[in-house]
């Protein structure tokens, strides 16, 4: 027994002294390879030389293709933010536009100066998460300017519904909204619209878009045209030679739809014209002159309803 213990343990110190000896010997070769390869490097050894410039050119090649890799990533990237910079610019000049604001004055560059004040250089990840934030931001500019591309059209829309224009450009006003003296039995009457003072032919616009809702001969009205904008507003153009629409017709502001004449209840040449919010007649000089003295955004909003105006139990008095 004592002598297998022996055996046994002389075993154990042969594989120690071996694990041992080997280590050394690796540390020996791995000291000595290093100085021969730096000696051979220092003093220019051919095969030196040639393992070193095979070590660098893998090293470069390697840093190379890894710098190629994020440049086309940043590429790529860069594209993409050139296609949001081209759409953010064309909204941008389209919601300038319907603002009322000159693209060239947005446009401007802002001067910019100050004092150097030198920073490390930015690394790649700082690069890249500078630029996925300014995608973030442009994605955002891109999506509020739609927002306010959608509301300012429908606020144009709106304006070109309301009938701010004059239906006849440089026209004289007759007679104004109110109450008048009939000019055929004397007595007092309700005068529910303007006339304009022109002459046989003369032509007579839209005052807004629309659509013609009526289009008729009036025993009082003559040749009329009723023309709708949409949230019980109606305009009336009355007393035409001749006319250029029919019912059902879809209408732009200024287009010309009729002449002026002098058919139906009246003494002479004019254009008899109202404006009726739910049926009740208003004073068309308000809308007339919200479109002449208001900005673009004030007059889309349309002008207060005259609370007194009422509609005229007969449409005796008009001319």
């Amino acid at each position: 027994m004592a002598k297998s213990r022996a055996i046994h343990l002389s075993g154990t110190k042969l594989v120690l002294a071996g694990l041992t000896l080997s280590m050394c010997l690796m540390l020996v070769a791995a000291g000595l390879y290093h100085w021969v390869f730096l000696k051979g490097a220092r003093e220019g050894w051919p095969v030196i030389g040639a393992l070193v410039k095979l070590m660098v050119k893998d090293e470069f090649e390697q840093r190379d293709r890894f710098m190629r890799e994020n440049l086309d990533a940043m590429a790529r990237k860069l594209g993409e933010m050139q296609a949001k910079m081209v759409q953010l610019e064309s909204l941008g000049e389209r919601v300038s536009g319907l603002a009322g604001v000159n693209p060239a004055d947005i446009k401007v560059v802002p001067g910019r100066g100050g004092a150097l004040v030198s920073g490390r250089p930015l690394t790649m990840e700082e690069l890249q998460a500078t630029l996925k934030e300014l995608d973030r931001v442009s994605s955002q500019g891109a999506d509020l300017l739609t927002v306010a591309e959608s509301r300012l059209f429908d606020q144009k829309i709106r304006r070109m519904m309301v009938p701010t224009q004059m239906p006849i450009p440089g026209g004289n006003l007759g007679s104004f909204f109110g109450w008048r003296i009939d000019p055929f039995n004397g007595r007092s009457a309700l005068h529910t619209g303007l006339d304009f003072q022109a002459s046989i032919g003369a032509a007579i616009h839209a005052a807004a878009g629309g659509v013609v809702v009526t289009q008729e001969f009036h025993p009082e009205y003559g040749n009329m045209i009723e023309v709708d904008h949409g949230n019980d507003l109606i305009t009336r153009y009355a007393h035409t030679s001749k006319v250029f629409v029919k019912k059902g017709d879809l209408i732009k502001r200024g287009q010309k739809i009729a002449e002026v004449g002098t058919t139906g209840r009246s003494t002479g040449p004019h254009l008899h014209f109202e404006v009726l919010v739910q049926g009740v007649p208003q004073d068309p000089q308000k809308f007339l002159s919200a479109g002449q003295n208001l900005s673009a955004p004030q007059a889309a909003r349309p002008p207060p309803l005259v609370a007194s105006a009422k509609p005229a139990p007969a449409v005796t008095g008009q001319r």
